[in-house]
């Protein structure tokens, strides 16, 4: 049994970074393929048979594949993921606004049930009621906050 053992020593540092580069070379290979798989996926102006086209070239000729996708629709790759970005932060801003309260004015009359809600806890007095709904009724202003 002559079996080879390698130890740290036997294993020079040229060699480690060169396998290092291969290592992340590999990784940065599949970074790209998958974002490119997710662009056909996502871009709206292919049909469906010229997804499953590029799908299939991509699988089963992977450089080639790519690489003639970089060349052909690689321009627009870019712009197609600005597009979907602002349009994941649109519907963001769109949802807090919804959950927060400013999609929409509140009107007199929720003003006016605030501030009853407001007196009747004892949060404000009479006078300060009367001045806040003389204010919401005048259109001048919104109700005190307690």
């Amino acid at each position: 049994m002559t079996a080879t053992t390698y130890l740290a020593y036997d294993f020079p540092l040229l060699s480690m970074f060169w396998t290092l580069l291969w290592f992340f070379l590999w990784i940065m290979w599949f970074v790209l393929l998958f974002r490119i798989i997710g662009d056909i996926f996502r871009d709206d102006s292919l049909s469906g048979w010229g997804k499953t086209g590029w799908l299939i070239f991509v699988i089963v000729l992977p450089f080639l594949g790519v690489f003639v996708y970089l060349i052909a629709r690689g321009k627009e790759m870019g712009t197609r993921e600005i597009t979907h970005a602002q349009a994941q932060q649109r519907a963001f801003d769109d949802y807090v606004r919804d959950r927060a309260g400013e999609g929409k004015p509140a009107s007199s009359a929720d003003e006016l049930a605030k501030l009853s809600e407001m007196r009747s806890h004892g949060d404000i007095t009479d006078e300060e009621f009367r001045r806040a709904k003389e204010l919401v009724l005048s259109g001048s202003g919104s109700s005190p906050r307690a």
